[in-house]
């Protein structure tokens, strides 16, 4: 990613890439609850999600924290996406293994988050920023996994879907945003995407 350029002064020892490693090291202790009791026990269910939420608010943590501070590292701009990810990833994969999460929704939003992650880290030149539709995507995925995580009673079901629903939608339409205004931003600069 090369959204901010990084100080060459800047130390790779910093808390922003030391929550970015903490977050890495809690996927392998959340599918670990997660799967404990074979993902029944209520009790290893709500440590999952204590470990899920964690780990989720140092995502955000770590970026502001970095970009505040002047602290932006290419090991950041590196590691960063890759372990946030990776969480998702996990969380995604350990609900549909369980029978919680429909495998066509965990393959549509890994698709689209591992490829555009691939197409930032190596694919282009050029800078696409951030979109609000993005952050909203990031939040709505956050939420219904993290529902879905929790064990609650099922008349929370609906809300729990239509939460997923939303992150659906908003996924497929920011991926596709994403790479139009890629596109864009590679015609602009003369490089053809």
């Amino acid at each position: 990613m090369k959204s901010a350029s990084s100080t060459p002064d800047v130390p790779v020892v910093n808390l922003a890439n030391v929550l970015t490693v903490l977050r890495i090291l809690l996927i392998p202790l959340f599918v670990w609850v997660l799967f404990r009791h074979g993902g029944e026990d209520t009790a290893w269910r709500i440590g999952a999600w204590v470990v899920f939420a964690v780990a989720m608010a140092t995502d955000w943590f770590d970026g502001w924290y970095a970009r505040s501070r002047g602290l932006v590292t290419d090991f950041g701009k590196l590691a960063d996406p890759i372990a946030d990810k990776a969480m998702m990833a996990a969380a995604m994969i350990g609900l549909s293994l369980l029978g919680e999460l429909f495998w066509w929704i965990t393959i549509v939003i890994l698709v689209r988050e591992i490829g555009i992650t691939i197409w930032r880290l190596v694919g282009v030149d050029y800078v696409v920023a951030a979109s609000p539709g993005g952050k909203l995507k990031t939040a709505a995925q956050t939420l219904g996994v993290g529902l879905l995580i929790l064990p609650l009673p099922y008349w929370v079901w609906p809300f729990e879907w239509l939460v997923m629903a939303v992150a659906v939608v908003l996924t497929v339409y920011t991926g596709v945003d994403y790479l139009v205004k890629a596109r864009q931003a590679a015609k602009q600069q003369g490089n053809p995407a």
